[in-house]
């Protein structure tokens, strides 16, 4: 078993810092609010460090998941960063949803001194942490994904390398792409099948069994008509995803329409106060147009 440290407990990092205890192995957490990393302790029988740089003594790989490039910046640089606790041969696997160009500027700086860098940002969502089934998109050289993959194993269900540092955020904006897009098609169809008077459950239940299935109608049409949105991922976040990979598609001169409609959707959900609302709360935008509770 690896002696391993994990930085960043929300909604995500908590479980998934939890599972590598369960797993065996040795692990030290840390988080901005100690309270967290103090109870994540008591719960699962680990370890918590006051800043990045201690929790990281001695591990062999440091599992990250944090908010955004700048939160990413504040664990790892620095003289409290993980960096400056880290020795040569150590490994830094970053689950946090970032640019591509910050997750090569940080594998840089780190090569630099031997430490190696794995960019694997998650799919799954909250529940996925929890149960241990996320789906996680990799970049960083062969060894250091051989290297971590069995470890990442504790609370995943699927993993793949898709090429050197930066082609795991690469992925994950494609994720969120697709996602954005479903999404919103899901919305259009439930809102026009209450309004046409159908069940739209038992629609949903029939559709999701043919070519118009997906994840996301199996498992928040339920919730998008019973407009209940206090879970799952948060819009406010998935904003910032979609921002990353509409700034990505800009540099590479790629149009992504659909995504930028539904982007400015979201950001209607925001000024509705949705931002800590499930992604799946685009379908509000139609019952506020029809004047309908929200």
């Amino acid at each position: 078993m690896a002696k391993l440290a994990f930085l960043g407990l929300g909604v995500m990092g908590f479980p998934m810092a939890g599972h590598l205890q369960a797993a065996g192995h040795d692990v030290c957490v840390f988080n901005r609010t100690s309270v967290k990393a103090e109870a994540w302790a008591a719960q699962h029988g680990g370890r918590s460090a006051p800043t990045p740089r201690l929790a990281v003594e001695g591990a062999d790989l440091v599992m990250v998941c944090v908010g955004n490039d700048n939160d990413l910046r504040s664990v790892i640089l620095g003289e409290d960063g993980a960096f400056a606790g880290m020795t040569s041969g150590a490994g830094i696997v970053d689950h946090t949803t970032v640019s591509a160009e910050v997750s090569r500027e940080l594998a840089s700086i780190g090569a630099a001194q031997g430490v190696s860098w794995v960019d694997a940002p998650v799919s799954g969502g909250q529940a996925g942490a929890e149960n241990g089934q996320l789906a996680i998109m990799c970049g960083g050289a062969e060894a250091d994904f051989a290297k971590a993959e069995p470890v990442m194993a504790a609370y995943a269900k699927a993993t793949k390398r898709f090429g050197e540092v930066g082609a795991g955020q690469l992925t994950k904006m494609v994720n969120q792409i697709c996602i954005a897009g479903l999404v919103q098609g899901m919305s259009e169809a439930i809102f026009f099948a209450m309004e046409a008077g159908l069940d739209a459950k038992d629609v949903a239940g029939l559709v999701s069994q043919g070519a118009g299935g997906s994840w996301q109608l199996a498992n928040r049409a339920g919730t998008m008509v019973d407009n209940e949105f206090d879970h799952g991922f948060a819009v406010d976040w998935m904003r910032k995803d979609l921002g990353i990979a509409l700034q990505q598609a800009g540099d590479m001169g790629v149009s992504l329409p659909v995504t930028a409609l539904v982007d400015q959707f979201y950001g209607e959900v925001q000024q509705m106060g949705g931002g800590r609302w499930d992604t799946s709360s685009l379908i509000q935008r139609f019952r506020k147009m029809k004047g309908q509770e929200v």
